[in-house]
């Protein structure tokens, strides 16, 4: 079976990261999965046939030049922060991954979901987090933050999520954001629906972003419903695929 993967199947986030930083996200694009999870499925936790998945995680690690070292995550939409390297084997249970070790890969995978790729300015410190609305709502991007010297000096990008014309919630998510932050409201408008609001994942994420100062925020323009051609959603096709979002420190060349 002839493959074509290439750089037109991955995003490369468009932010001022130092050179030895490394990040992409991964598209539905130049894989070998079937329908429904055609076809770059890297998930494997949604039915897809595993062996198909393990060839799509390798040509996703060619085409990136990554690392042998990835861990994934086994991700419950929760706060934990797992750091690598990790002495656990397995996969591990977080929605985000920190490490200021060179050559070790941080990486979440999601379809809606909001992935953010963070690193700082001096380029020793990176981090990929999962923020579905529970996690958001509940802090994992501040328990991320939390592990950078210095929240100030943080590059964040947002990668390929639901938008807000299409992230249709209850009251009570609007409900539990409101508990937690007033400025919240900004991000929910009425779906027309009784009981039902759109939710902007992306100014939800800004929001949390600036209150614990962080000011440089790349991305966030994507919508993985509507683009149906290159990412998969869940919220669109219930079985489907996951793309991932990956992050690490280079080795410089000798």
């Amino acid at each position: 079976m002839s493959v074509d993967i290439s750089n037109s199947s991955i995003i490369l986030p468009t932010w001022p990261a130092p050179e030895n930083v490394k990040a992409f996200t991964s598209t539905r694009i130049g894989g070998i999965s079937d329908e429904p999870y055609d076809s770059l499925n890297l998930g494997a936790h949604v039915g897809d046939d595993l062996e198909k998945v393990k060839q799509n995680r390798r040509l996703f690690a060619k085409v990136t030049s990554m690392p042998s070292s990835l861990r994934w995550l086994n991700q419950v939409h929760g706060i934990q922060v797992a750091e690598l390297p990790s002495p656990y084997m397995g996969d591990l249970k977080a929605d985000a991954v920190f490490s200021r070790t060179k050559e070790h890969v941080c990486a979440v995978m999601v379809a809606d979901c909001l992935p953010l790729l963070m690193c700082n300015k001096r380029g020793n410190e990176v981090a990929a987090c999962h923020a579905g609305w529970r996690g958001l709502c509940d802090g994992v991007i501040e328990q991320t933050i939390a592990k950078f010297s210095d929240p100030t000096e943080l590059l964040v990008w947002l990668g390929p999520a639901i938008g807000a014309q299409k992230f249709e919630v209850g009251e009570e998510v609007k409900d539990a954001f409101l508990h937690k932050h007033n400025a919240a409201e900004k991000a929910f408008k009425s779906a027309e629906k009784d009981g039902k609001w759109l939710a902007d994942l992306y100014l939800l994420a800004r929001q949390r972003l600036a209150q614990c100062g962080v000011t440089q925020i790349y991305g966030g323009d994507y919508c993985t419903y509507t683009d149906e051609d290159r990412f998969f959603s869940y919220r669109r096709e219930g079985v489907t695929g996951r793309m991932a979002s990956v992050i690490w420190l280079e080795e410089a060349a000798l």
